[in-house]
């Protein structure tokens, strides 16, 4: 895992920090890693993998669609575009 060093943190920030570890039982590191990951990795982003098998499941859509899909595709390599 990645380590992260926060320089120049203002007291009142660092305290604020810890009186919400508290109050949610762990440390302050820990507390920093839950307020980070929230930030970044929302609970309600959209996730694209789900977003298109709902979508396809919307459609109507199952394995055998799919398989057919497969079946019919090209799987010879695609060739460069030649130069002008």
């Amino acid at each position: 895992m990645a380590a992260v060093t926060i320089r120049n943190l203002p007291d009142e920030v660092h305290r604020a920090i810890k009186v919400r570890a508290a109050q949610h039982n762990r440390s302050a590191e820990a507390e920093i890693r839950a307020i980070l990951e929230a930030a970044v990795r929302p609970a309600d982003r959209v996730r694209v993998g789900s977003a298109l098998a709902e979508r396809s499941r919307a459609l109507g859509l199952g394995n055998d669609d799919v398989e057919a899909l497969e079946a019919g595709r090209d799987r010879r390599a695609a060739e460069p575009m030649p130069l002008p």
